[in-house]
């Protein structure tokens, strides 16, 4: 069954989610590998940030050892619908 994803802050959240189990990272841990502040992939995480920022972004995938283009790769992402109506 394929998750319904909504907008594009759900489906970055859940592409940080799934990086951190196929890499066996906490939140945490892939905060300190990327330079992140913990609160600041929570934030990404839990929507309260409405704008992730593709600065964290990158930093996120230099920690995972990802391109930009990997980390966007993904159905959740091609199948996101237009936020501008």
């Amino acid at each position: 069954m394929v998750e319904c994803i909504v907008n594009t802050c759900e489906a970055v959240a859940k592409r940080i989610l799934d990086l951190c189990q196929q890499n066996n990272l906490t939140i945490n841990g892939i905060s300190n590998i990327s330079g992140i502040p913990p609160m600041t992939v929570y934030s990404m995480l839990y929507q309260k940030s409405k704008n992730p920022g593709i600065v964290n972004i990158k930093k996120l995938c230099d920690g995972f050892g990802i391109t930009l283009s990997d980390f966007f790769d993904t159905p959740e992402f091609n199948n996101l619908e237009q936020e501008i109506k």
